[in-house]
């Protein structure tokens, strides 16, 4: 009886031993094969060119393909179950902005996916300040100006955004309240529409993203405000943060990388190590730069503490705004 103690014991053993030489090699291995990047949005939006650029410089770096597939639709709820019904091998990841994560978990009661158990997060890549712009037209000068006129007749001042829920949608209602005003919203259907109808004089104001706006800047038809990043703009640093004068002020749109619950510690690192050699890279910074994103590059835990940051103050913006989902 002793013996076999002895005996199991020793396999015991033996099995832990081969299980940590196992995984070793596996993670020396790693990656073997082609890299997925789900991006649940169709091609050509934030998301999917942040997903691009880096994975063309990771590939390069680990000498294997990293591909972008795109699944639209649902509110992420069809790129979030291809995520979590995908091996958990690590070769599998989503590339999202903050709506799946911080704003469909406060608009939407019954998702499919729940952020905290179903995603582990691997590295915020980057983010996309948006800026507070008006047309020449309405005589708005500066941001100080713009908050004193926004302030003197609450709810005469009017807004476009790129849709209710939308991250330009609660930025602005985010200001209103921090500027304890009223804004009156006026949605349309993306940013190719908010804009044009600011630069027309249709609405007052528009947040968007400075790609969208510094044509139109240059020609004199649009003044450009404030950023509503949480300190000044590397792509635009002589224009003053809403941060300024509202303290902890950031809706700046961020985008991160995400695997499956399950996925081994080895992989996550692995990636998240390479997505910050790819976001230092100066081809990738200067990519960056002429579409209106900032690289980042964070390690998972700080990931997660940006994703918690961001849940929070977009929760709140939609609680004290009554915002529902349409």
């Amino acid at each position: 009886m002793l013996r076999r103690a002895h005996l199991l014991a020793a396999a015991a053993t033996l099995g832990l031993l081969s299980g940590i030489a196992h995984a070793a090699e596996t993670a020396s291995q790693f990656p073997s094969h082609v890299i997925r990047f789900i991006v649940p949005y169709a091609a050509g939006g934030l998301p999917d060119t942040v997903a691009r650029v880096v994975a063309q410089r990771v590939t390069a770096s680990l000498g294997q393909s990293v591909v972008v597939e795109n699944k639209p639709g649902a509110n992420g709820v069809i790129a979030a179950q291809a995520l979590m019904s995908s091996p958990r091998d690590g070769y599998t990841y989503l590339v999202t902005d903050g709506s799946m994560m911080s704003i469909n978990p406060a608009l939407y009661k019954d998702l499919s996916y729940d952020p905290k158990r179903d995603f582990v997060p691997v590295s915020l890549i980057a983010t996309s300040p948006l800026f507070l712009a008006t047309s020449t037209q309405t005589g708005i000068t500066s941001l100080q100006d713009f908050v004193q006129r926004a302030r003197a007749a609450p709810g005469k001042m009017n807004y476009g955004s790129s849709g209710v829920g939308s991250s330009h949608h609660l930025t602005m209602e985010a200001l209103a309240l921090g500027l304890h005003t009223k804004l009156t919203h006026v949605p349309f259907r993306g940013s190719g529409q908010s804009v044009p109808a600011m630069v027309g004089n249709q609405v007052d104001v528009v947040f968007a993203a400075l790609p969208s706006l510094s044509g139109f800047a240059e020609k004199g038809q649009v003044r450009i405000l404030a950023t509503n990043a949480g300190k000044r703009s590397t792509l635009a640093p002589d224009i003053p943060a809403i941060a300024e004068i509202l303290p902890g002020f950031n809706f700046a749109v961020t985008v991160g990388a995400l695997a499956a619950t399950g996925v081994p510690d080895y992989a996550v690192r692995k990636l998240s190590t390479e997505i910050a050699k790819a976001v230092q890279d100066p081809a990738v910074i200067k990519q960056f730069d002429t579409l209106g994103i900032e690289p980042v590059g964070g390690s998972p835990k700080e990931y997660a503490l940006a994703i918690d940051d961001e849940a929070r103050r977009y929760e709140s913006a939609i609680k004290a705004a009554n915002i529902r989902a349409e």
